[in-house]
């Protein structure tokens, strides 16, 4: 009875560790997650005073109850029942594949990281390489119905884009992008979820990953969430904007509710004085594919550069960046209109092509490609309405910034005549201005 009992140490510290886990479980815990609860709230309720889109109930579920309610969706489920009957394979192992994909598409949206550091990083960034300014904003988009969901419909000109239009709106409500899977590496796709984006695959014919994406677009845009969409399907190669591919707007259009929730798509045109990617671009429409790659020795020494540059007071290196937001479209008015799926997007690019401002370097560019006085090609585009957004020293300050950054560029020579190796770019920066004067070249 007392006799020495050896006790190993493993065991003596697995005692003691397992009562403070508990502890901290039941007793600390809960007053640090309260703690952590009220800071939220608070700046929720900070943020949804100054919004003009409040953030939705939605938007701020947690991953896991999001992933949840996906998945066990009547329509997914049904998804699932029939994958499972096409390819033989047990239901069960259907319902996990079912799952693999909405824990992969449902972002987990963070209201701190979002407005504490997302939209003040986006305005930092966009100034350091730009002067932004805002071409034009139709009338009717500051009236839109506070309780419509609203759908950015944008041109694609550059990964810029997503944060430029962060900073733009970020007075107005919280965008959630849907990201291609260039952005599913880490860290970089935990960033990207907590601010409330989606990953998609482009081209994946999975019919039940189709289904589980488009429920939860569906589902999203039900409950409110204000998103940005680029129906181009990727970086524009031409400089032009695109056609519209019907993916995500085919599962808009397919779960709406006329009786519902409107839905009310807003075209936004952007433009740039130096698109970052140009010769990535570039490279891949005259190889004729969209797979490209950035060098990484090559993105870390341009970093660099800039970083130096900056370092030495040079501000807005690339010119300026412009936005423009055209006439809204309430697809509730549109389908009582009688119109189709096919028009919509004809309509929604047409708009957003419209109010792509014109800027200085696409202005000379154009010029230039096409043997036409800044003067005259500025008439030209006056008379088809286009959106000009020039310095305020007017059309002397436009063409020497223009020709400028095309020197800076390498496209000019110190002549200002075009190096034979470099037409393709040139083009890539007059595309803009051809296509809004609705020609590809003049004679």
């Amino acid at each position: 009875m007392f006799q020495t009992v050896e006790i190993p140490v493993w065991l003596v510290v697995v005692l003691f560790v397992l009562p403070g886990v508990a502890a901290l479980d039941r007793i600390i815990g809960p007053g640090v997650r309260w703690f952590f609860r009220r800071r939220l709230e608070r700046v929720l309720g900070k943020v949804n005073a100054r919004l003009e889109r409040k953030i939705e109930p939605f938007k701020l579920m947690r991953r896991q109850d999001m992933v949840v309610r996906l998945l066990y969706d009547p329509a997914v489920l049904e998804a699932v029942a029939e994958h499972a009957a096409a390819t033989g394979v047990p239901g069960e192992v259907a319902l996990e594949e079912a799952r693999a994909y909405a824990r992969e598409i449902v972002p987990g949206f963070s209201a701190l990281f979002y407005f504490g550091f997302a939209t003040r990083a986006a305005r930092a960034l966009s100034a350091v390489f730009f002067r932004v300014r805002v071409g034009v904003v139709a009338g009717e988009a500051r009236s839109i119905d506070p309780q419509a969901t609203v759908v950015f419909v944008m041109n694609h000109r550059s990964n810029m884009d997503y944060v430029l239009v962060t900073w733009l709106v970020s007075g107005r409500a919280a965008i959630s992008y849907a990201v291609g899977e260039w952005a599913r590496v880490w860290p970089l796709s935990r960033l990207i979820r907590a601010m409330g984006a989606y990953f998609i695959r482009r081209g994946n014919h999975n019919a039940l990953y189709r289904r589980v994406l488009a429920r939860y677009v569906q589902m999203t845009t039900a409950e409110g969430t204000t998103q940005a969409v680029f129906p181009e399907g990727g970086l524009s190669l031409t400089g032009r904007v695109g056609a519209a591919k019907m993916g995500l707007l085919s599962y808009i259009w397919a779960g709406f509710d006329p009786l519902g929730r409107d839905v009310v798509f807003v075209p936004v045109g952007l433009a740039y004085d130096r698109v970052l990617e140009d010769a990535l671009l570039v490279r891949a429409a005259r190889e004729g594919g969209r797979r490209f790659r950035a060098p990484l020795l090559r993105v870390l020494w341009e970093a660099l550069r800039v970083a130096l540059k900056r370092a030495g007071g040079r501000r807005f290196l690339f010119g300026t960046a412009a936005a423009g937001f055209g006439v809204p479209v309430s697809l509730r008015a549109y389908q009582a209109q009688g119109g189709d799926l096919e028009g919509l997007g004809v309509r929604l690019m047409g708009e957003v092509e419209r109010v792509v401002p014109v800027l200085a370097v696409p202005l000379v560019a154009g010029s230039v490609a096409m043997g036409v006085p800044v003067s005259d090609l500025v008439a030209r585009l006056n008379e088809v309405d286009a959106v000009l957004r020039l310095p305020p020293g007017g059309l002397a300050q436009a063409e020497a910034e223009g020709r400028a950054v095309l020197q800076a560029r390498g496209i000019l020579d110190a002549a200002g005549a075009v190096r034979p190796e470099t037409q393709d770019l040139l083009a890539f920066y007059a595309a803009p201005v051809r296509q809004r004067l609705g020609q590809n070249a003049l004679d």
